[in-house]
């Protein structure tokens, strides 16, 4: 999947960084790569020697237990090694973890480093659709369908009666360590929306005045829409969007994406309503088939579609804040780095988007972004109390 994600791919297009949060499809690559490399070659096949010495310290992302590293600002400058030598390199380290495949003792790890790379094809696609949508000729990284919206669902409310319920992981199949230990809340009364909320709603939003009303918006928010001249969701002008095949007609029925936090909660005030907390969201899912919806396959339009099912199409902003669950602990380790040093000042994302592998979230998935960052699938679902 990682290797057709970046096929249709230059390798100007595959060094490019558009941003500090985004990073180059390359260095998407290179960096799965060098996981497997590091956490299982390096240190569990005997006679194994590193591809290039000098690989850990440019594809290293955050890992403070493994060193010095490029700063993640300045990954765009590194137009060597190529795409090909990346390529070349993960064909080196897939060949040599044959070895490794039939050890039980690292199937945690290597199914670790497997969900890792997941992540990583959906900010690779996320990172280079902001890369393109950058140039002004608004290239088409594939061609998409002309019909890209589904049916849109009732808008009614799906009602839950609260009470006290068991929230994260339940112990079979992966999960990373941040969606455990699993353990009880109590919940008031509440309704989710049954479907996200829409481009033609968030239209509404914005020719009532949404974006120039104060009392709407958080008081961070608020500075946020000032200092950066926020007017509508990102990769919107008049009525078209960006998207992965260039520019297009905004449908005004499929989902709205790419919104901050603060935009989403400054719609739901509009609205008269708010967002779902993450214990909310996920007793309300628990049920909920996690493969289902619009998610990726590696074929056809990476595009929202369809808003009638709790996964797929985008993720969904929560009220919540990304903090440690009771009891949690952080792995022994340099990856214990891997989720438990985030806990601060970010908000819980929870279902999957059309950018997710199919397979690879579920309800007790917690992904988790800061408040002012929009450049991912991100939208919303209504809740209110009861």
């Amino acid at each position: 999947m990682s290797e057709a994600l970046v096929a249709p791919l230059s390798d100007a297009d595959a060094t490019v960084q558009s941003m500090p949060d985004a990073s180059p499809a390359k260095w998407h690559l290179a960096h799965t790569t060098w996981f497997f490399e590091t956490f299982l070659l390096r240190d569990h096949l005997d006679g194994y020697r590193l591809f290039d010495e000098r690989f850990g310290f440019l594809f290293n992302s955050y890992y403070e237990a493994e060193g010095p590293r490029h700063a993640r600002a300045r990954r765009g400058l590194l137009s060597r090694p190529s795409l090909d030598e990346v390529l070349e390199w993960r064909a080196h380290v897939d060949e040599a973890m044959q070895a490794l495949l039939v050890r039980d003792e690292l199937a945690w790890l290597i199914e670790l480093g497997l969900n890792h790379e997941q992540q990583h094809q959906e900010l690779l696609l996320t990172d280079i659709k902001h890369a393109l949508w950058c140039n002004p000729v608004g290239p088409v990284y594939a061609a998409g369908s002309e019909d890209w919206a589904g049916a849109t669902g009732e808008s009614g409310w799906l009602e839950h009666p609260g009470g006290v319920v068991e929230i994260g992981h339940a112990g079979t199949g992966f999960a990373f360590d941040n969606e455990g230990p699993r353990h009880k809340v109590l919940l008031e009364p509440f309704a989710l929306s049954g479907r996200l909320v829409t481009n033609g709603e968030w239209d509404r939003f914005i020719a009532e005045g949404g974006y120039a009303n104060p009392s709407l918006w958080l008081s961070d928010g608020w500075a946020w829409v000032q200092q950066d001249c926020i007017a509508a969701p990102l990769y919107w002008r008049d009525d078209e969007h960006f998207t992965l095949s260039g520019w297009r007609p905004r449908d005004a029925d499929a989902p709205v994406t790419h919104v901050s936090y603060y935009e989403a909660d400054a719609f739901a005030t509009w609205a008269g309503q708010r967002l779902p907390t993450e214990f909310e969201w996920e007793a309300w899912a628990a049920n909920a088939g996690p493969s289902q919806g619009n998610q990726l396959d590696g074929a056809g339009p990476v595009q929202p579609r369809c808003s009638t099912v709790a996964f797929g199409d985008c993720w969904q902003w929560t009220r919540s804040a990304y903090l440690p669950y009771p009891r949690f602990r952080p792995a022994e380790g340099a990856v214990g780095e891997y989720n438990g040093k985030f806990m601060s000042g970010q908000f819980v994302l929870k279902g999957a988007s059309c950018a997710t592998p199919r397979g690879h979230s579920r309800a007790s998935y917690r992904n988790f972004f800061y408040p002012h960052q929009r450049w991912q699938f991100t939208g919303l679902r209504l809740a209110k109390d009861l």
